[in-house]
């Protein structure tokens, strides 16, 4: 297969890239290198099979390009981030509703199938969990910025399911927190990624509000494998799958105690409110599950790696230790 990866030098994009081309495929990376880094494909850096394009998913002509010289389409770019979306949320939606836009149109003009990466943000803030995927959303007002990512992911749905109903061959993901080895060291949209940094580092482990939320995280191997099954299953056309580890459920001040205690840290955990890094109004989800039985039922597909299995595959690969010698783990 000829394959384009939108945001493949990203940190998921980027272990997809390589599951494809151990596959055997042709892969095409289409990235603007604003969050993904070439490091991410070093493994890909003198092999034939594997051409990296900088670029843009608002560049049309780029774009029309490249869908018209592959077979099919993983669109995976996105303005990702919760400081980042509230840092620039005018650039975050334009990127994430006309990028995937045109992405979409031009798999349609050129009839190639494509899958959206979109996110458990969708659900909002409702607490209904687990979360499945044809519930109702429930989000905050547009004077929160925090929830235009949230806005701009159903919009890419919408508009995918729209194409779908006029025959373009689609399937969404949602993702529910991702992590593993190459995720952004500064924590860009990563809980883990922050907490490893930090406690590697001996700093204080800073958890926003009183820790008590709930998430699942999810190992990256985990995630590629859900990715690639919904898109090779062509009973799932026109269909959302979440992509989340519902085993893993923890809370934030709980993760950030397994973590201090893998990676032997000193580190104290600190308390900051969500006032004081992402400013006054901000909104977060108190529990975060996925409802999985449609990707079991439909793909085939559950998640194998633990928790503490994928912290120490995760802190392996910062610390250039086999896993085996990592200590701790739960």
């Amino acid at each position: 297969m000829r394959t384009l990866v939108t945001g493949g030098a990203g940190f998921i994009g980027s272990h997809l890239v390589d599951r494809l081309t151990t596959r055997g495929d042709t892969v095409i990376v289409l990235d603007n290198l604003s969050t993904g880094r070439l490091s991410n494909l070093a493994a890909q850096r003198d092999s034939p099979d594997v051409r990296v394009v900088e670029g843009s998913i608002l560049d049309e002509l780029v774009i029309e390009e490249l869908v018209s010289s592959c077979d099919r389409v993983f669109h995976l770019a996105a303005a990702v981030g919760v400081g980042n979306i509230v840092g620039d949320p005018l650039g975050s939606l334009i990127v994430n509703s006309r990028g995937t836009e045109n992405v979409l149109a031009a798999c349609a003009r050129h009839r190639r199938k494509i899958l959206i990466a979109s996110s458990s943000e969708v659900y909002g803030k409702t607490d209904r969990v687990p979360m499945r995927e044809d519930d109702d959303r429930i989000l905050g007002s547009t004077t929160v910025h925090r929830w235009s990512y949230a806005t701009a992911k159903a919009l890419d749905e919408h508009l995918a399911l729209a194409y779908a109903r006029q025959g373009l061959r689609t399937v969404i993901v949602r993702y529910f927190n991702i992590y593993g080895p190459r995720m952004d060291p500064l924590g860009y949209g990563s809980v883990m990624a922050n907490f490893l940094r930090q406690a590697m580092a001996g700093e204080a482990v800073t958890v926003y509000g009183d820790g008590l939320q709930r998430r699942c995280l999810t190992y990256v191997d985990d995630c590629i494998d859900g990715t690639v099954m919904a898109m090779e299953t062509g009973s799932a056309e026109a269909q959302v799958f979440n992509i989340g580890d519902s085993k893993s459920e923890t809370t934030i001040l709980d993760l950030a105690r397994l973590v201090i205690e893998v990676t032997g840290s000193a580190s104290e955990i600190s308390h900051v409110s969500y006032e004081r890094r992402f400013g006054p109004g901000f909104e977060d989800t108190r529990r975060r599950v996925p409802d999985t039985d449609r990707a079991r039922e439909r793909l085939g597909w559950t998640s194998q790696v633990g928790l503490g299995e994928g912290l120490r595959q995760t802190l392996a690969s910062l610390t250039c230790k086999r896993p085996d010698d990592v200590g701790g783990g739960q």
